[in-house]
């Protein structure tokens, strides 16, 4: 899908750009898609072979009184017609299959990119559960399209002519039947399949919905029990799972009504056919010059059922489209959708340059930042340059933008005017006030930043950022579990997790957003004393308020509320 909405195109091209997409999920499976689509084709072609060799034996044996070594023969082919059946069924439900889950496979990676490609502070506000049914339930809703519609598409094309010019080649009455009465199971289809293609994404907005809410539930069991939340909660969920409940049977109903509805019609149909041999039998209707024999008349009711039984499948699978379409609607909606801001076409955030003798490591030129949501700038007319090994402190009271700063560094923020240019090969790494931490030990949220790790190198970067003088405490040191965003954690001891994690990529350059707020100062110095060893020969650019981390720092870069610029000062 395009990265922009279509806010002025009509609902029919809406779904034509849809079905684009959804066609193009499955570019890598061309191949086994088509395979699916012969097999399916050459099974219903077989019908007009296995119906013809049932109405020879029946008209030649019984009527004809035919030799049964005539009818040996005919029995090995019928039963070659049957086994070839069997084998294409398989083979065209297997590559179906393989062609469902290369477009799963394909839709996960479209929105793992595009997920990444929103950054951290458009995921920061949302809800990881709803998200989180984008690569789970839609993926899952995409399936049927490709196993059973796609491949009962092309059947419904081929086979039921097929089968009419094989019947009109006997009996033209009845292929003239048959003719008339198919055009009113697409015309059925076309009518329900609005209403299909609006419930089912009334129940996927209700299932992400659910899942969001109920994702978010768990992260926070801890606090909702602390607090005794949790029969409110219970209620909360039980109202969501009522609201997918009442979406799910409206999707039930729409789908047993156009079946019910098909197979009246379809009913209705072979009926036609079997009165009109049944009279021309008795001697009351007759179109042709002579009465149809028994295998004609056996031949055409085999047929007539077959005729009108990719066109039942294609209204069964009908569903199958509306629940693509409508995952498409929703990933269209969940990751296009929003009012973030999309910034003006501006210099590269991020411009690699050769790498020279003296070059900057950093370059900031003449920078405007304004966080995602906010209606003003925050920073204006702001210059930077970091040199290799430099300590600057960023210094403002609050509201000045230091954050906002070190997310555009960070490549997170977009700016909004102005440029930033890195030398190349740099290594970046960021560490907020806010990292997020996951369930699981200590040790693992460290991993996140380098899984190969060793232990020694755990401990290393942990001893660095202070988390061993709280991890010691702890009954099974940095293995010992934590919660969902650290639950039982401090805030500050939920800082130097982060500041570890950080250490452990080895960036070239460091940002930091107050990595030593909330502790006392003999850890507070503890940490700088270690952090000036471990960065040593690195940058590092330190938003803080504290004395201490600015005369750790070379260099201060004072941000003032309130105005367009910048100044910087050397430390004593």
């Amino acid at each position: 899908m395009s990265d922009v909405p279509h806010p002025a195109e009509t609902p029919r091209q809406r779904r034509r750009r849809q079905q684009q997409w959804l066609a193009g999920l499955v570019h890598a499976a061309r191949s086994r898609q088509r395979l699916a689509a012969i097999a399916v084709c050459v099974s219903g072609g077989l019908l007009v072979v296995q119906a013809w060799a049932i109405a020879w034996l029946l008209q030649g044996v019984f009527v004809e009184q035919r030799p049964l070594a005539q009818a040996g023969q005919v029995f090995a082919v019928l039963a070659l017609v049957l086994l070839a059946r069997s084998v294409l069924g398989g083979l065209a439900q297997k590559a179906a299959g393989d062609v469902a889950d290369a477009a799963r496979l394909a839709l996960r990676e479209q929105v793992y990119r595009r997920l990444l490609g929103k950054g951290p502070l458009w995921l920061r506000r949302q809800r990881s559960g709803e998200l989180g049914e984008l690569l789970l339930a839609h993926g899952d809703a995409i399936e049927g399209y490709y196993a059973g519609f796609q491949p009962v598409r092309v059947e419904m094309v081929v086979v039921p002519l097929l089968i009419a010019a094989s019947v009109a080649w006997v009996d033209w009455v009845v292929a003239l039947v048959l003719l008339c009465t198919a055009p009113l199971v697409p015309l059925f289809m076309m009518l329900v399949g609005m209403g299909a293609e609006n419930a089912g994404r009334e129940q996927l907005q209700e299932l992400a919905r659910m899942g969001g809410h109920f994702a978010d539930r768990i992260k926070g069991l801890g606090l909702l029990r602390l607090y005794g939340r949790g029969d409110d909660e219970l209620a909360g969920i039980g109202a969501a799972a009522e609201g997918v409940r009442l979406r799910s049977m409206k999707v039930l109903r729409i789908a047993f009504l156009s079946s019910t509805v098909l197979e009246f019609f379809a009913s209705v149909s072979v009926a036609m056919v079997a009165l009109y041999l049944g009279l021309g039998y008795l001697g009351m209707l007759s179109l042709h010059a002579s009465a149809p024999t028994l295998g004609t008349g056996v031949f055409c009711l085999l047929l007539a059922p077959e005729f009108y039984a990719p066109l039942r499948r294609f209204a069964a699978h009908y569903h199958d489209r509306a629940n693509a379409l409508a995952a498409a609607t929703e990933v269209e909606r969940l990751l296009e959708g929003g009012t973030e801001y999309v910034p003006a076409p501006v210099a590269p955030v991020r411009a690699p340059e050769p790498a020279q003798a003296h070059a900057p490591l950093l370059v900031a030129e003449s920078l405007r930042l304004r966080p995602n949501g906010a209606n003003h700038d925050v920073v204006a007319d702001f210059s930077l340059h970091v040199a290799d090994g430099q300590r600057l402190a960023l210094v403002g009271p609050s509201g000045s933008g230091k954050s906002t700063l070190l997310e555009a560094l960070a490549g997170w923020l977009p700016p909004r005017g102005g440029r930033i240019v890195l030398r190349d090969g740099v290594r970046v790494g960021y560490a907020g006030q806010r990292p997020y931490l996951f369930h699981g030990s200590i040790a693992d949220n460290l991993r996140l930043a380098d899984p190969a790790a060793s232990d020694a190198r755990l401990h290393a970067v942990a001893e660095v950022a202070q988390v061993m003088r709280f991890a010691r405490q702890l009954p099974q040191g940095l293995d010992t579990v934590i919660g969902e965003r650290g639950f039982g954690l401090s805030g500050g001891e939920a800082r130097r997790i982060g500041l570890a994690r950080l250490l452990l990529r080895d960036p070239d350059l460091l940002l930091l957003d107050e990595p030593t707020a909330f502790l006392d100062p003999q850890t507070e110095a503890d940490l700088l004393q270690a952090l000036a060893a471990f960065t040593r020969g690195r940058s590092v650019l330190m938003a803080t308020h504290s004395e201490a981390a600015m005369r750790w720092a070379d260099d201060i870069v004072r941000l003032h509320a309130g105005t367009a610029h910048a100044g910087s000062e050397a430390c004593a």
